[in-house]
């Protein structure tokens, strides 16, 4: 897979899109369990990153580049999906759906205190 501007969001989008069409991306244990608590599946999980709008991008993170996207599933819920920017294959590092009160609106945080 070619290099992606790790900075630019549409790249990101772009290049995530690209990956969940063709199946290249794995779910950490962490994930899935979240997956699990809040009855999500691996289907909606690719949804969202075919659907992926970059929401906070992380690229200089110390575990390596990433950013959390929110996308808009079938069953009609956002959710977020922290994962990997610049891997060939994007690791899932989180998923669960926006709440309120660390989430006013899906693209949107709440105050930091009230985290």
């Amino acid at each position: 897979m070619e290099d992606t501007d790790i900075h630019d969001h549409q790249a990101i989008q772009k290049r995530l899109r690209r990956q969940a069409e063709a199946g290249r991306f794995r779910v950490t244990l962490h994930a899935h369990q979240e997956m699990i608590d809040e009855d999500i599946s691996i289907d909606e999980v690719r949804e969202v990153l075919l659907d992926a709008t970059v929401v906070e991008n992380y690229p200089e993170h110390e575990r390596g580049s990433c950013c959390l996207v929110c996308g808009w599933i079938s069953r009609k819920r956002y959710i977020h999906v922290v994962c990997t920017t610049s891997l060939d294959l994007v690791i899932i590092i989180t998923v669960y759906e926006p709440m309120l009160p660390k989430w006013i609106t899906p693209f949107e945080r709440g105050k930091k205190d009230e985290m």
